[in-house]
């Protein structure tokens, strides 16, 4: 499988460093997402990525070497402009792209169709871009990047104003193309489906990665809190030292501990008070990840 690449990657626009020495890697055959605030970067990077804009410093690899312009044909693109033609119909613009490509126009409307049939989109594909909701626009430029097998996909916020049908859709067809090794990157600010998808992730802030690797792994580095579950109120854990009460109702507190020590003390205490009937460890949500490094 082969793996997509990016080492130190700088863009500078005047004194500003938009992208400030981004590394990771987009394994094959996995979803990587790429998230971040506006303006955190997301989009330089994929652009630096595809050649359509200009690096600054550092480098973008493919299968171990740098990426090359014959490489980057082979890739599938979204960007964060749609690059429709509004008064062209659906399925010729497709057609057209393809060919761009490289694709006979024959194969390129069979599989144009098939992708279009795929996200629900078959019937509108003679209409004219500019009388389809944003949804299916969206949908059109999703089938415009995954056409002709790419080597590499990489996507800027495919979900944007898909229905939950055709995010399910969507996500079949990139499931398809990882499963032959095909690396996908994809940005979204849709942090629930983020945590559903990917296999790895990356967090950018102010140009810079703050955050890089498999949900499991940022989780594990994320703080740790604990639930735990009384027989009566909870509220006197906010004076037990080396506890911070995130949050207390009722008989249930969510707490973080400073150390093993403070664990000790708070059971020894709730013990004394009475029944406990939870003291456990909370994974956090990748938003709560989220907040926490881009803070």
């Amino acid at each position: 499988m082969t793996t997509l690449e990016v080492h130190d990657l700088t863009r500078t626009f005047g004194d500003r460093r938009a992208v400030d020495a981004v590394s990771f890697q987009a394994p094959g055959g996995m979803l990587t997402g790429f998230v971040g605030s506006n303006g955190a970067g997301k989009t330089t990077t994929m652009r630096m990525m595809m050649g359509v804009l200009s690096i600054t410093s550092g480098e973008v690899r493919f299968g171990g070497a740098p990426v090359t312009r014959a490489d980057r044909r082979t890739f599938g693109y979204m960007p964060e402009e749609r690059g429709l033609y509004p008064k062209q119909p659906a399925i010729d613009q497709l057609v057209y792209l393809a060919r761009l490509r490289g694709i006979p126009a024959a194969a390129a409307r069979t599989e144009a169709m098939e992708h279009l049939d795929r996200l629900g989109l078959a019937e509108r594909a003679k209409d004219h871009v500019e009388k389809l909701s944003l949804g299916n626009q969206q949908r059109v430029q999703i089938t415009a990047a995954l056409m002709g097998r790419p080597r590499a996909l990489i996507l800027d916020e495919p979900f944007s104003g898909l229905d939950p049908a055709a995010v399910d859709g969507m996500v079949d067809l990139l499931r398809e193309h990882t499963a032959r090794g095909v690396p996908v990157l994809f940005s979204s600010h849709q942090l629930d489906l983020v945590e559903r998808l990917c296999e790895r992730l990356v967090i950018l802030r102010t140009g810079e990665v703050v955050a890089d690797g498999t949900p499991a792994e940022l989780q594990e580095a994320g703080t740790v809190r604990h639930r735990l579950v009384l027989d009566s109120d909870a509220g006197w854990v906010r004076g037990v030292p080396g506890v911070h009460a995130v949050d207390v109702d009722g008989p249930t507190a969510l707490v973080e501990l400073a150390d093993d020590a403070t664990t000790q003390r708070l059971l020894a205490t709730a013990l004394e008070r009475g029944q406990v009937r939870e003291l456990s460890p909370v994974r956090p949500s990748l938003a709560q990840i989220y907040r926490e490094v881009t803070a």
